[in-house]
């Protein structure tokens, strides 16, 4: 009776614990971010981006994004705001995961095109100054960290650190961002 009892605890044990697949070629999934610029203010500085991935072999992916960027900048009692809009395309790579795919770290390198504006592209202040910097055409490089983490068959939890860097602007360089993320897998 026993034994019995043991195979039937193997067999719904075995059931509870299947998994699907992770990280099948030509897979596709669209994602969702949100997060923070990191710079010497955080706090009301945000970023919203929305892309594809297209998985690759051995758990690598393309990405292909669009985003928004909101940061302020402070002159006098005036905050001025400079907007970001991008699309960036690029590959990552697995570095590190377990067998089934389950928890990853992959590092992405992407290039970045876009259009810059400060202050909605007003240059005169209330009080006469003038913004010397202009709004541009924007482009670069970029680089990931994420760490990402199924959640079910199709929902992936991702959490990434990034850095832009960004020729044709009048501002920052180099732009560090951490955030938070989702992608259903299709």
């Amino acid at each position: 009776m026993q034994k019995y009892i043991y195979t039937v605890m193997l067999i719904i044990l075995g059931i509870t614990t299947s998994q699907a697949q992770r990280m099948l070629p030509k897979q596709k999934g669209l994602e969702v971010n949100v997060g923070v610029l990191s710079d010497d203010k955080i706090g009301n500085d945000y970023y919203i981006n929305i892309g594809m991935t297209v998985n690759g072999k051995n758990g690598n992916y393309q990405l292909w994004a669009l985003e928004y960027s909101h940061q302020y900048h402070d002159y006098k009692d005036l905050r001025i705001p400079q907007e970001t809009y991008s699309a960036e395309g690029g590959y990552s790579f697995f570095l590190l995961g377990d067998a089934r795919k389950n928890i990853t770290l992959n590092f992405a390198v992407t290039g970045v095109v876009g259009y810059e504006t400060i202050n909605r592209g007003q240059a005169m202040l209330y009080d006469g100054a003038r913004i010397l910097s202009k709004d541009n055409f924007i482009y670069g490089a970029g680089g990931r960290l994420t760490f990402e983490t199924y959640l079910s068959d199709r929902f992936v939890l991702v959490v990434q650190g990034r850095t832009k860097v960004l020729w044709g602007t009048d501002l920052e360089q180099f732009r560090p961002s951490a955030g938070v993320g989702l992608r259903f897998n299709f």
